[in-house]
Order: structure tokens, then sequence, then C-alpha cells
């Protein structure tokens, strides 16, 4: 069997290694796009604040493990896939034949149509070649403005901060995280970040960048506000989008993302997607979505691969989470964090304390949660809502207490000494760093 796997992040690498482990006479090739080992975005932040060289950003830390794996390594950029003769084109000119092929071939950080976007000085951190040039510009005490406060974007603005640099966050939303909490948790995370010396602007969008005058910051970033802000450099994490346009005549069906069955496989036969780039079961809605972190790349490329190699191993869903690091707040989000439509909630808030638990019910089962400050609750709180458990009387408790989950979670867990039959299972290591994916090709 000849396996192509087109992409290199966690998904990818995954995949790989899975395919190996389940047919040791195939033949498997993995292609990346960029001229590095296979890494981890999420290991980036880390590299720019120094805690990690770029050899710790590598999914695999043996520089021969691919070929001890027989894994063939490539570096390519894909033109174009003929699904009826199965062949994939590289834009360097070369054709792979394939007999089953997995795209994960992640997303692409947007840039926004600013005026001034494309000067030196502006960059996204979504790629190793980013991070170098960003770490020849964060110097301590250097004006930065960071475009954009989700996910991506606190956990860069806090690589900046340890690196000492002289934050201005712009959000076009109301709050930070938008995408991950409410407005009391969202606030939280703005004013801790304010109380550390980050100047946070919500509401606000930057209208231009422009070249700084002579002697001056080497650029000038203008907002909606009226404002402006010096900077030596400015980085862009409004947003990424699934990277597909290779895609067009293969018969690969592509909405937000690629379309999958319930076994990741495509529109088009033999075909199978995985990661960011494809719109994989949400657990919570049983709906597809693009759930972008790198858990769920990690399982995707592992269910991918198995289905792949002749296991019929249905994709049940990935569970929405996030866990978050800003500035030493740890905050976290799961499942329904809004709240189901028709639900309860139970809350506990300490704002001067920057504490703050949400918890979301349906019927008597915990489908989504919201934390900030508090960590011990991250384990139980996925746990309780990956399974589905009924919380029985607990769930009045809980509405009335939040802090009693711990207890809850012994009392419910202990109920329930199996949480059901498991999926076949192929030891691979688990890749990567962080809780984000990122797994472009």
């Amino acid at each position: 069997m000849n396996y192509v796997i087109l992409g290199a992040g966690p998904a990818g690498v995954t995949a790989a290694e899975t395919l190996r482990a389940a047919d040791p006479q195939a033949s498997i090739t993995l292609i990346g796009g960029e001229p590095e080992p296979p890494y981890s975005r999420m290991a980036l932040p880390y590299l720019i604040y120094g805690k990690i060289d770029e050899g710790g950003t590598y999914l695999r830390q043996d520089e021969t493990h691919y070929d001890q794996q027989r894994i063939r390594y490539l570096n390519g950029r894909c033109g174009g896939i003929d699904s009826s003769s199965k062949r994939l084109y590289l834009s360097g000119g070369e054709v792979l034949p394939y007999d089953k092929l997995l795209i994960a071939t992640g997303a692409n950080p947007i840039m926004p149509p600013i005026p001034g976007a494309h000067l030196e000085g502006v960059e996204t951190c979504w790629t190793l070649e980013d991070a170098r040039h960003i770490l020849k510009l964060a110097e301590k005490g250097s004006p930065v403005v960071l475009v954009g406060a989700g996910f991506i974007g606190s956990i860069i603005l806090e690589a900046l901060y340890l690196r000492g640099c002289d934050i201005t966050v712009v959000e076009l939303a109301p709050r930070m995280v938008a995408r991950m909490m409410d407005e009391t948790a969202g606030g939280m995370l703005g004013r801790w970040c304010e109380s550390k010396g980050v100047k946070v602007l919500t509401n606000t969008k930057v209208n231009s960048i422009a070249s700084g005058a002579d002697g001056e910051p080497r650029l000038s970033v203008g907002f909606s506000n009226g404002q402006s802000a010096p900077a030596d450099l400015v980085v862009m994490a409004v947003g990424v989008r699934s990277n597909t346009g290779f895609l067009v005549g293969s018969g690969v069906q592509v909405n937000t993302g690629i379309v999958v069955d319930d076994y990741l496989q495509t529109t088009a036969p033999d075909i199978y997607a995985a990661g960011d780039c494809c719109e994989g079961v949400d657990l919570s809605t049983g709906k597809p979505d693009m759930l972008a972190i790198q858990p769920v790349a990690v399982e995707h490329g592992r269910i991918a691969a198995l289905n792949m190699a002749g296991y019929s191993h249905r994709h049940r869903g990935s569970l929405n989470m996030n866990v978050l690091d800003t500035i030493g707040l740890i905050s976290s989000s799961f499942g329904l964090w809004q709240g189901a439509q028709v639900g309860q909630t139970g809350k506990l808030v300490d704002e001067g304390g920057y504490k703050y638990m949400k918890l979301e019910f349906e019927g008597d089962k915990l489908v989504g949660a919201q934390c900030v400050g508090m960590t011990d609750h991250v384990g139980m709180l996925r746990g309780l809502i990956q399974t589905g458990f009924h919380m029985g009387e607990w769930k009045g408790k809980l509405l009335a207490s939040p802090e009693r989950l711990r207890e809850a979670y012994i009392s419910v867990a202990q109920g329930h000494p199996s949480t059901g039959p498991t999926a076949p299972h192929v030891n691979t290591p688990r890749a990567g760093l962080g809780v984000a994916a990122g797994s472009g090709h």
C-alpha cells in the first residue's frame, strides 16, 4: 500500500506513525510545506521568549526518527490533486502516485486588508521564519502592537510580555478571547493584562500602518478611536482560514473546511482529511465544525490513519476546549461554554481575586464550562463534559455552589467505573506542545 500524507503538523505526523504501526510493510510519504523538520506551531511562543530553542519546537526530537520509522519526508507544496488517477502534483514538478491520501494541510493566518499591512516589521506568528523575524524586532522595551486578542493572540501576548516588550493590544471584539469566554471572563483577562502594564484596546480596529519618522520607531499604527501608537513590531493575530485552495477540481468538497464523513473520508475516493483543514464533528453539538486545537488534530490524524489502514474506526466527535495562560492567569473553556438553548447555569465570581467558574447544564448533564484563575478543575470539567455523565442530585448542588465540583466529580465518577467501550488503539507518540493546532503543509 502506498500512503501519501500532505501536511507535516501534528495531524500528519501522528497519521504517519499510526500507519507505520498498523501497516508495517507500507510505503509512507510525509510532505511538509516549509524547509524545516516537522514542528509545532504552538511551541513558537516558547521559542520567542527563550524557554526553548528551535529544536525544541520539533515534533520529534530524534533527527533520525522518520528514517527509523521508514517514513519518507519531503519538502514541497501541492499544486493540485487528480483523484481519478490518484496523483498528487507538487509545485516543484514532482508527481506522486498514491493508493490512499491524507490531507492535513492545516490553516493559514489571515492578513487583513489594512493599508501598510505589508510593510517591513508587520508579521504574523505562524511559522518558524515568522518567529525568527519577531525575535529580531521584539527587544526589551520595544513598542509592539498586537492586533487580535483571541486564543492565538493571547498566547503571543504572553511571549512578548516575557521578552519585556511595551505592548498595545488591539481587539475588534468587545472583550479579549471573545470566542472562548463570556463578558465576565474576558473582562477579567483584560483587566489582568492592564494591571501588568499592557494597554488593551477593545471595540477598536487598526485603520492604518505607516512608516515612522526618522529617529522614531519604524512604524506608526492608527486606530479607529482616533489614537495611534508607535511600533517597532506589529504582530497580526486576527484569525486563520483552512488551507484548501489547491483542492479546486479535485472532487474534494470544501465548505469552510474540507467536508468529511464519520470516518474522516472526503467526498473523493480514498482521500481523507484531518486537523485544522477539515470539518470534524463537535462532540457537544453533533455537527461538523472547525476545532483548531492540537489535541483534535492529533485525534483526527490517528483516526484517519486507522481507517486508511483498513480499520473501521468511527469518529464520534471532539470536545471543543481551550486552556490559556495569559501572563500567569490561567483560563479555560469547554464544550457549550455559551450555554445550552434550554439549560441552567451556576456561577462563582470573585472579581477582585480574578477567579471565575461558570457551569452550564442541559438536563442533569454538564455540557459546558468556563474558568478563570481556577486550575484544579480543568481535568474534572473535561472528563464530566466529555463522558456525558448524569449528575443526578449533584446538579442542584453545583448550581448553588460550583466550587463543590471536586466532590461532585468523585461521587459521580465512582458510580461510573467505565466510560464505555474503547476504540481500537495503535500506540503512537502524542504530538506537540500546547493545546492549539496549526498543521500547515
